[in-house]
């Protein structure tokens, strides 16, 4: 069971990304899905979490608004769109899953100590 995250790479601040995330040897239809990110230095963060039905999304504070997590299960993959970056975004992302959702005062969790499964990660860098 292993998931894959890509579709990094080097973009100026201002620029967009779209990162993916496909497993093998399961299918993503019965996870919940995490995009993770760690800058050198610095703990790993939940940027963005979606539930198993899609219907519940999570994302932290600073990426609100220029990120969009999403998923696609007929094609066994999740995304996240990554808008008008900014160089504090620059991080390695991970993608990682879950069998089931967990939910605190009704809003979606989404810690890494949540996942099951995680990929390698994919680097993401913004300049300046």
């Amino acid at each position: 069971v292993q998931l894959q995250a890509s579709g990094g790479g080097l973009v100026q601040a201002g620029g967009s990304l779209r990162l993916s995330c496909t497993p093998s040897g399961f299918d993503l239809d019965y996870y919940g899905i995490g995009w993770f990110r760690q800058a050198p230095g610095k703990q790993r963060e939940g940027v963005s979490c979606i539930s198993v039905s899609g219907s519940n999304t999570y994302y932290l504070d600073s990426v609100k608004g220029r990120f969009t997590i999403s998923r696609d299960d007929a094609k066994n993959t999740a995304y996240l769109q990554m808008n008008s970056l900014k160089p504090d975004d620059t991080a390695v992302y991970y993608c990682a899953a879950v069998a089931r959702d967990v939910y605190y005062s009704n809003v979606l969790y989404c810690g890494s100590d949540g996942m099951e499964y995680w990929g390698k990660g994919t680097q993401v860098t913004v300049s300046s």
